[in-house]
């Protein structure tokens, strides 16, 4: 991290968490970040779901919920892009605060509550998107809609044409009721529903499905189960969760989802089992608690075909996009692996 890029993190830390937000997607847009352009290798090139990866090291959905700073973070050195929650209508989320930093436990805990723009305005900005990334968008359903299920093939439907990829997210523990829909018959009706809806639309996109880390066994093998019959393209693992053990900061018991570092064991050893579980026959993505390249080849490793990340850089900056893609490289580098594929799952038994 450039002294330039600590001394501003050192500023925004003295604001609230949500304006400090705020104020890093002002500063993206104005063009006040680092942009090394994409980070790539022959080790790091990679394909999920058919799609060609510069590098596997993914910024997870939630830091720019209306795709807004589309063309700066193309240039921060991800190798994709995941943006929103969209949902059908603009809605403002929950009541403030909403956002708390976890400073002592290099964590964060949100309840926004799918805070957004709408599918309209965020489908206007996607259609200016830079061509050269790989955007998906995070598909949610509306607080009070009467269909959630149905809300998530409309997302798919209005913003498609600009995507490279759609994530059906079930997992925020933010919205009444929304985690039921990981339910097995309601996950599969609903899951059904957005392939329908993509098999109309002129291009075939993936359709990735994102759940929670606080699954038991029995929970896990139903995920895995429907991702095969309905015909997911990846399964990310994880988003937030709602366990609290181990922490220290005052902000412990605020309700909402829990990321940052206290994740990364739990969501790892998810991905494990449902690699297990799927041994190749769907790719996952894996989330949750990753800071350096260490964690993100750890997860690689434990069966992930890429990763994202989003909390860390509350602590780390944006230029963490780069450091973990080139720490990565030399990782597997040191370990003899000619790409990130031949990694993919080689270490997965020291998690189950």
């Amino acid at each position: 991290m450039s002294l330039i890029e600590r001394l501003g993190l050192g500023a925004l830390h003295r604001f609230d968490p949500e304006t400090a937000h705020g104020l890093s997607i002002k500063a993206l847009k104005m063009g006040l970040a680092p942009a090394p352009g994409p980070v790539t290798s022959a080790r790091l090139a990679t394909q999920v779901a058919g799609i060609a990866l510069p590098n596997p090291v993914g910024l997870a959905a939630g830091f720019d919920k209306n795709a807004e700073a589309l063309a700066p973070l193309s240039r921060a050195g991800f190798g994709f892009i995941e943006v929103g929650a969209a949902t059908p209508r603009p809605q403002p989320g929950n009541p403030k605060p909403r956002l708390f930093r976890l400073s002592e436990d290099k964590a964060a805990i949100n309840r926004f509550g799918f805070n957004n723009e709408g599918m309209e305005i965020i489908a206007s900005r996607l259609a200016n998107r830079p061509k050269d990334a790989v955007i998906g968008l995070n598909l949610g359903a509306n607080k009070d809609s009467e269909d959630r299920a149905a809300d998530f093939a409309k997302v798919l439907a209005h913003c498609g044409a600009h995507l490279d990829f759609a994530t059906v997210n079930v997992s925020s523990p933010n919205t009444e009721k929304l985690r039921d829909l990981q339910g097995k018959a309601a996950l599969s009706a609903l899951l059904n529903g957005v392939i329908a809806t993509r098999e109309e639309m002129a291009t075939r996109i993936p359709v990735f499905l994102k759940i929670a880390p606080d699954l038991d066994r029995a929970g896990i093998e139903d995920i895995a189960e429907v991702a095969v019959e309905c015909g997911i393209d990846a399964v990310i693992a994880t988003n937030t969760t709602l366990a609290r053990e181990g922490l220290q900061s005052a902000h412990r018991d605020e309700a909402g989802g829990l990321s940052g570092a206290p994740l990364f064991e739990k969501s790892t050893r998810v991905l494990a089992q449902l690699s297990e579980l799927l041994d190749g026959r769907v790719p996952l993505i894996g989330v949750g608690g990753i800071s350096n390249a260490e964690q993100a080849y750890a997860k690689i490793c434990a069966g992930a075909s890429a990763v994202q990340f989003y909390t860390a850089m509350v602590y780390g900056g944006l230029s963490l996009a780069g450091e973990i893609a080139r720490g990565l490289d030399a990782l597997l580098a040191r370990d003899g692996f000619g790409n990130v594929a031949q990694a993919v799952g080689s270490k997965r038994g020291d998690w189950l």
